[in-house]
């Protein structure tokens, strides 16, 4: 091989790591329509692509499927109009979540039936809410309040110690604004890995799902509209949730391998064109 065509070789191998990172290899399902029926097979691909089954809500973690909240199964006791604490995923119903929010609380909507007599799907907040918002398992949703921002953390089920898994999607409803509701995922390091927007369906749902990060999901921060939900027409897009999914929660290794930054892989493709070709200049552009 000439000088020429293996100082190509080794720029065009290196430059595509640059341009397209390991980590960034992922895969997005989404899908929007007016019910349920319209977001099921993109909800069933992401299952698919998670890999495994749908684990039971025990402690501890398993060595490979899923694990899902539906919301369905919060008692009255914790629904609207009382706050849901933010461990009940992991200490009520083991599942390795934590969910926060920097808001005032967090709420999931009442059922049908209850005894305070509460409106379904966040009427107690707004009467306009209920006929606004679709339901994807029924019947109840899920809401920051104070706040559109949720923060997921995962650790290993029934434990505090921090947990990775290898996609994170929401079910959402109401989203009217394209390029405003999102997920943003992180990796244990708290570095953020990417955010992507949902697509919309004014008073339908909508599905977003992203899996295989190779750095592992630690976090993920859900903003849904442009404010919180209120009593007051404030002109807000409010969206809430329905059902999560998201890979079988596995402990964090304390030494993981980093995958060098793109400027890092940069110089060394430079350093490796100085080497290999030495006293040549080389122009290329990028």
């Amino acid at each position: 091989m000439s000088r020429g065509r293996l100082v190509t070789s080794v720029f065009t191998l290196l430059m595509a790591l640059v341009i397209v990172p390991p980590s960034y290899a992922v895969s997005v399902q989404q899908a929007s329509g007016a019910n349920a029926a319209d977001i099921q097979s993109a909800v069933d691909a992401f299952r698919t692509d998670l890999g495994g089954s749908l684990n039971p809500n025990v402690a501890g973690s398993l060595s490979s499927g899923r694990r899902e909240i539906n919301w369905d199964g919060v008692p009255d006791n914790l629904s609207a109009p009382n706050n849901l604490p933010g461990n009940f995923f992991n200490v009520n119903s083991p599942r390795g979540v934590i969910l926060s929010t920097p808001g005032s609380g967090l709420e999931v909507s009442a059922n049908a039936v209850n005894p305070t007599n509460t409106p379904v799907r966040f009427g107690d907040i707004n009467a306009q809410f209920p006929p606004k918002f679709t339901v994807f398992s029924p019947q109840r949703l899920f809401s920051a309040l104070g706040s559109n921002i949720v923060d997921v953390s995962f650790v290993v089920p029934g434990s505090n110690t921090q947990a990775a898994v290898n996609g994170f999607g929401s079910v959402f409803t109401d989203v009217d604004l394209a390029n405003t509701t999102s997920i943003q995922y992180f990796n244990a390091s708290n570095t953020s890995l990417g955010t992507f927007f949902v697509p919309t369906a004014p008073q339908g749902l909508s599905f977003l799902g992203v899996s295989g990060f190779a750095d592992g999901v630690a976090r993920v921060r859900i903003t849904n509209g442009n404010g919180p939900l209120t009593g007051a027409a404030q002109g807000f897009e409010n969206v809430v949730m329905d059902d999560f999914i998201y890979g079988e929660p596995q402990a964090v290794q304390s030494s993981t391998p980093t995958i060098p930054e793109p400027s890092s892989l940069l110089l060394l493709a430079t350093g490796l064109g100085g080497l290999v070709w030495k006293g040549r200049n080389i122009s290329h552009s990028f």
